[in-house]
């Protein structure tokens, strides 16, 4: 769905522009707080089968990702045996690298622990930032948006720790610019403010957008 609003700031949209998928992206998921743990556990995963390829490339895949891993019910993919590891890698509608459905399956562990620990993954994730709420760093340009910051280092330094992998400080910085812990868009951008006026709100994105 495009929107007015989206028309008329297609020319300070931050980035997408000129492909109906990013510009979807960028207009209504991208820095809106996400606080389900399923969705936060599918950007994750996502994030992490990107390294080395194009955000708009995983996007196009998502909806078979989601079949492919059971919509990301963090309990379904903790189970995966060889059976459906293999079952993955011979499966053209996600990136089919070892490594990275390896990653899912233990990571999806890792997380479990976390919401055994933490009460939530939400909960844990959220106490990287000050406060527990959005930060907004309000950036002139995205020229000015860091690939790391220290929250995504230490956030990045704690999953490993736990035995995560995909998960280095500069995936987790995209990670937490997509699930709103870090509004990244340019102060120019029609996206700005209206995400900025979400801080400290609870946002639940429908998993079936």
């Amino acid at each position: 769905m495009t929107t007015d609003s989206a028309e008329s700031g297609a020319a300070n949209r931050c980035f997408g522009n000129g492909s109906p998928i990013y510009e979807a992206y960028h207009d209504e998921e991208w820095g809106v707080p996400i606080h389900d743990d399923r969705h936060l556990f599918e950007l994750l995963i996502l994030e992490g089968a990107q390294a080395g390829l194009s955000w708009e490339t995983i996007l196009k895949r998502r909806a078979t990702y989601r079949v492919a891993f059971d919509v990301f019910e963090i309990v379904k993919v903790a189970g995966y045996g060889a059976e459906k590891i293999a079952e993955l890698l011979e499966d053209e509608g996600i990136i089919r690298n070892r490594l990275k459905v390896n990653a899912a399956v233990k990571n999806a562990n890792v997380v479990l622990g976390i919401q055994r620990e933490s009460g939530s993954f939400d909960a844990y994730l959220w106490s990287f930032v000050p406060d527990g709420r959005p930060m907004q760093p309000d950036r002139a340009s995205m020229g000015n948006v860091p690939a790391e910051t220290p929250e995504s280092e230490a956030l990045s330094k704690d999953l490993k720790k736990r035995g995560m992998t995909f998960v280095g400080p500069t995936i987790m910085q995209a990670f937490m610019q997509s699930a709103g812990l870090v509004n990244d868009h340019q102060i120019t951008c029609f996206r700005h403010e209206p995400i900025k006026r979400l801080f400290g709100v609870h946002v639940f994105q429908n998993p079936d957008r």
